[in-house]
C-alpha cells in the first residue's frame, strides 16, 4: 500500500463513483426523454419510469450521506477518546466536524496543538490537513 498523503487520502470508488451514479442519471434522462415522447398509452408506464429513477437518485444520495453520518460520529469519538487520552480533556467543544475529521490524520505528537490552532484560527478542514507536517492514514474512511 503506498503512503497516504494529502494529495491521495481522498478514497474514490469507481463504481460507485463513475458506474452507478452516471447509469442512474442516464436513467433519469431516458425517463425524461421518454415521458416526454411517448404516446398517451404509454403515459402511466412513463410517469412510473420517470418516478423509479428519481427514487433511485434520492436512494442513492441517502445512503451516501447516511453511511458518511455514521462514519463522522465515529471518527468523533474516536479522536475524542484519543484527545482525552492524551490530555485528559474532551476536544474542544468548538471543533466542528469537519476540522475533526481532518485532525485524524494528525499523529498524536502533533494532534493536540493543532487542535487549539484549529479552535484559536478557525482553521478550515483543508488547512488543517495542510498543516499536518507527518500524516497519519486512514485507510478506512470510503
Amino acid at each position: 500500500m503506498k503512503e497516504q498523503n494529502f494529495k491521495n487520502h481522498q478514497r474514490f470508488v469507481t463504481g460507485y463513483h463513475r458506474v452507478t451514479l452516471i447509469a442512474i442519471l442516464l436513467f433519469l434522462i431516458s425517463a425524461i426523454n421518454y415521458i416526454i415522447k411517448c404516446t398517451p398509452e404509454n403515459k402511466y408506464l412513463a410517469s412510473m419510469l420517470c418516478l423509479l429513477a428519481v427514487i433511485l437518485v434520492l436512494m442513492s444520495w441517502y445512503l451516501r450521506s447516511f453511511a458518511l453520518k455514521a462514519q463522522d460520529r465515529a471518527i468523533r469519538a474516536e479522536e475524542n477518546l484519543r484527545h482525552f487520552v492524551l490530555t485528559g480533556k474532551l476536544l474542544p467543544s468548538q471543533l466542528r466536524m469537519s476540522q475533526i475529521i481532518a485532525l485524524r490524520f494528525a499523529p498524536d505528537a502533533e494532534f493536540i496543538n493543532l487542535a487549539e490552532k484549529a479552535v484559536k484560527e478557525n482553521l478550515s478542514n483543508k488547512e488543517i490537513k495542510l498543516s499536518i507536517q507527518n500524516w497519519k492514514a486512514d485507510w478506512n474512511r470510503v
